[in-house]
């Protein structure tokens, strides 16, 4: 009997692993980023045109779960895109993408050097369906991984906190998207 109750002990105190899904698409509810634990705060689905074509699924982890883009792009803790395609996107397709995102949302007295977005945008490659793209935000500036591997860093707050403004700023690829990151639901 003390040995079962031992077990029941052990086994109810034991974290439970739990993830979110959405579109088939798995995430956890924690990442373990440069030693610190950011939680997910919302997970959204990217879609296209009228058929709504699935491109990727984003999850939106934070130091601390907020719902208030504000917050989120005032903040200079750690925060994490994760992307995972749904579709294949060619590099031209892609680049087109992010240079639309920049523009919609780096509007005046916003100012961003050319010469760094053109730098971002010629190192944006093909995705495939499956591939895993990371995006990770620091008071420093953003690292941008594919499927683990490092394409670019930079080193600018400012680049930075516009590059997330193109998720959950005012004028985001979808507003379905920028509710869903910020967990907020309908």
């Amino acid at each position: 009997m003390i040995r079962a109750l031992i077990l029941v002990a052990i086994a109810s105190a034991t974290p439970v692993a739990s993830a979110a899904q959405l579109d088939g698409v798995w995430m956890p509810d924690t990442q373990l980023v440069r030693g610190d634990r950011l939680l997910l705060n919302g997970l959204g689905l990217r879609t296209y045109s009228i058929f709504r074509i699935g491109i990727y699924v984003a999850g939106l982890y934070l130091e601390q779960r907020s719902d208030d883009p504000d917050v989120i792009l005032r903040s200079t803790g750690m925060k994490l895109i994760r992307i995972r395609f749904l579709h294949n996107v060619n590099a031209q397709e892609a680049r087109a993408s992010w240079q639309q995102a920049f523009e919609r949302t780096c509007k005046l007295p916003c100012d961003l050097s050319s010469g760094q977005v053109q730098r971002f945008l010629a190192a944006v490659p093909a995705f495939h369906e499956g591939d895993e793209s990371r995006l990770l935000f620091t008071s420093h500036g953003v690292d941008v991984r594919i499927d683990g591997r490092l394409i670019g860093q930079i080193e600018d707050p400012h680049f930075a906190a516009v590059m997330l403004a193109t998720f959950i700023g005012p004028a985001p690829p979808t507003h379905q998207l920028k509710r869903q990151l910020l967990g907020i639901r309908d």
